[in-house]
């Protein structure tokens, strides 16, 4: 059951009450025959023992089991050098064996790391211990020599505007990198442990992420064959957030009609048109119908979402130029005070233009990035946050970096 071979026997079985089940191991004359030395693979012999060790393994019905034996310390022949020879059921952390460390892995994936260290019986330092053991050596056997579209986002850390900066392969839907801040520095780091793992930043074709000056500046300096590409979120984001303002300014200083019309539409206005109610399209059709400065910018707002839909880049093109003649043409009519919203963000798409329509070569988008966002951020309310930033990166490689995790 042990898979011990015939290298090792199991000389002793007890069982405590208070403390579980003991199996007692030492070695048996076949591994001497099979074992060689690390250095010169020459001949060895047993050239004494070790302290008696413990190792915790996988509980015998509801008892701790534990798993005892004084390793023996080989000697070559050869170059005399001496080593402890190492079990087959030793894991990295020392004091646990591989397979209750995939146990407990396999835990802390799906629950807070406190509540899997309860349940396994041992410490949370303990337990973190172990994690941050198979992470560290899974990212560094990692290989990212075949990344060539990026995936970059900020992720909030804790109040206090604290952010990281996270990295994702888009093709393969993995976590490469994350690292605190979210200034252009950001990608030097990320480009040192690029190298790291095969990696090279010439080989990023395309990058998707938001429209920050920064992360556009660390682009151009640490990836000049990667080609910006605006996620489609974000821009949405941009007027759908305008469209709200719109509607709050309006129903602050529009007439008084307009005002009435506006009251209890915060969500009508935020909805996408097939997912409003029977009732909820005829009271539009109202609103629609009494011209307001709020109907005609959401009306913007789904054309522009419509212009998304267009599989040819170039009819792509030129209906997002007509909709940006449309949005300044309605905002020389409409009142400053209540349109300019609109306007500011017909600015914006008509500033970073060319990395909008760059989604239309490979409908490259942060969907992925945005799910993890949210996804982690569930897994940070179960655990009440993280006691450290380190922590929190490393359930972060855990969850999303697809590592090859029991490392072994």
């Amino acid at each position: 059951m042990l898979g011990l071979g015939n290298e090792w026997l199991v000389v002793g079985c007890r069982f405590d009450e208070n403390n579980g089940v003991f199996l007692e191991i030492k070695e048996a004359p076949g591994l001497w025959q099979k074992l060689r030395c690390p250095q010169d693979q020459g001949e060895v012999f047993c050239y004494d023992h070790a302290p008696v060790m413990d190792w915790r393994h996988l509980n015998v019905f509801e008892h701790h089991c534990h798993i005892r034996c004084s390793l023996p310390r080989a000697k070559c022949r050869q170059c005399g050098h001496i080593h402890r020879v190492c079990p087959p059921w030793e894991g990295l952390s020392k004091h646990f064996t591989k397979a209750f460390e995939a146990y407990a892995l396999l835990l802390a994936r799906e629950m807070p790391a406190k509540r899997a260290a309860l349940m396994i019986g041992e410490t949370d330092s303990r337990l973190w211990r172990l994690i941050d053991a198979h992470v560290t050596l899974a990212r560094a056997a990692s290989d990212q020599s075949a990344v060539l579209c990026l995936g970059v986002d900020e992720m909030n850390v804790r109040k206090g505007q604290q952010y990281l900066t996270v990295f994702a392969d888009l093709e393969r839907k993995r976590v490469l990198f994350a690292t605190p801040g979210r200034d252009a520095l950001v990608w030097k780091d990320f480009v040192e442990d690029l190298a790291q793992h095969n990696g090279h930043p010439d080989n990023i074709l395309e990058v998707s992420m938001d429209m920050s000056p920064a992360y556009q500046k660390g682009v151009q300096a640490y990836c000049p064959n990667a080609r910006i590409v605006f996620d489609k979120y974000h821009v949405i984001a941009n007027v759908c957030q305008a469209v709200d303002q719109v509607r709050k300014s309006e129903s602050n200083w529009g007439s008084d009609q307009a005002q009435a019309d506006l009251q209890k539409t915060l969500w009508l206005f935020r909805k996408n048109p097939q997912t409003h109610t029977s009732s909820e399209r005829e009271r539009m059709e109202t609103l629609r119908s009494k011209h307001l400065w709020t109907a005609k910018a959401y009306q913007m707002r789904v054309v522009l979402q419509q212009i998304y839909a267009e599989p040819n880049e170039g009819r792509a093109r030129e209906a997002l130029l007509h909709w940006m003649h449309w949005v300044r043409d309605v905002a020389e009519v409409a009142p400053r005070m209540i349109f300019s919203p609109m306007l500011g963000v017909s600015r914006m798409i008509f500033r970073h233009l060319e990395g909008i329509m760059a989604h239309w070569k490979h409908r490259l988008t942060n969907a992925y990035m945005e799910a993890l966002n949210s996804v982690f951020s569930a897994t940070k309310r179960k655990a009440r946050g993280y006691r450290t930033t380190h922590y929190l990166l490393t359930m972060l490689y855990l969850v999303a970096g697809k590592l090859k995790v029991p490392f072994h």
